[in-house]
């Protein structure tokens, strides 16, 4: 019996690299959700000493458990993350009771700002994704400082909340979330703009299952979905949903999905909105945003949209972007 030499694989399609900085609950939720759905490599990037190292080996020995091969890396510093694909910036403080999302804004600011500037240096052509609050200025701020075209600088925020919008639905109804849509506009915060008549269950508009005040009811929960939930942990923010959302973003592009998903997009006219990043519908593919979805909004729809923008535009504004 005659035993032939052992091919030599070459490996010509590495996998794509996700670099995570912030290894706190989302961040370390992001890696996590990252390497269980097998979209690449991931770097944990943190300024604690031994946490994303620490972090990092634990979910690398979830790996033969969960099925996946993907190398996890922790790092103090940014070397590891050169050539990333998807940067994902989880990095920043929480918000703590009683704090608004604008006495964040400066201390997140200056976090942000350096860590953009030492990741775009290293990765010329990745995408950004920002999770950091407030969100909506962070993602301005972060095209301000990478340099990169607006449609690879993305913020997480309105898939986070039209997942919330859509848990609500579908516990009031009593149906699968599988089968709930939600729309979600604006800016992440107190302004955003649910949207009842394009949130639908199985295609047909919750407008026509659920009486007015109810569907208030859960636009309200909504907005204050994150507050909601600060108020139980008292010592921190979410993160399971936070991370799932990033990851569906991350997945989307990497997968060159063409999905519609609710994202902070810069608008150039769009939504009558211009220089501005907001929540938007977004069709996001390899590379980045590829398209803005413009749907009609009513007076009513539009006015909130505006508000929602001109809250934006006071935080970029407060940050002399």
């Amino acid at each position: 019996m005659q035993v032939g030499k052992a091919e030599v694989f070459s490996v010509t399609h590495p996998r794509p690299k996700i670099t995570v900085v912030g290894a706190g609950n989302v961040g370390a939720t992001v890696a996590q959700y990252a390497v269980e759905k097998q979209l690449g490599d991931v770097v944990l990037v943190d300024v604690i000493e031994g946490v994303p190292q620490g972090k990092a080996l634990d979910l690398a020995q979830a790996g033969p458990v969960h099925g996946f091969d993907s190398t996890l890396v922790g790092s103090n510093g940014y070397d590891e993350t050169a050539d990333s694909d998807i940067v994902v910036i989880t990095a920043g403080m929480a918000r703590k009771p009683g704090m608004t999302r604008d006495d964040l804004l400066f201390k997140n600011a200056e976090i942000v700002g350096s860590v953009v500037e030492q990741v775009a240096r290293r990765s010329r052509n990745a995408i950004l994704i920002l999770v950091t609050n407030p969100l909506d200025a962070m993602v301005q701020l972060a095209w301000k400082k990478s340099g990169f075209p607006p449609q690879r600088v993305i913020g997480m925020a309105g898939v986070l909340d039209s997942s919330r919008f859509r848990t609500f639905i579908a516990r009031e109804l009593n149906v699968s979330v599988e089968n709930v849509t939600a729309f979600v506009l604006g800016g992440h915060g107190d302004t955003m703009v649910p949207l009842p008549r394009y949130s639908t269950v199985a295609g047909i508009p919750i407008t026509d299952l659920l009486p007015k005040e109810k569907i208030d009811a859960l636009v309200t929960r909504t907005a204050n979905g994150g507050a909601e939930i600060v108020n139980f942990l008292k010592s921190g923010s979410a993160y399971y949903a936070p991370g799932a959302s990033a990851v569906e973003m991350v997945e989307a592009i990497l997968k060159d999905k063409k999905k519609i998903l609710p994202c902070a997009a810069y608008l150039d006219g769009q939504y009558g909105t211009r220089g501005l990043y907001v929540g938007v519908p977004v069709k996001l593919g390899r590379s980045g945003v590829e398209q803005i979805i413009e749907i009609k909004l009513t007076p009513d729809e539009q006015a909130a949209f505006n508000k929602s923008a001109g809250a934006v535009r006071e935080l970029v504004d407060k940050l002399k972007l």
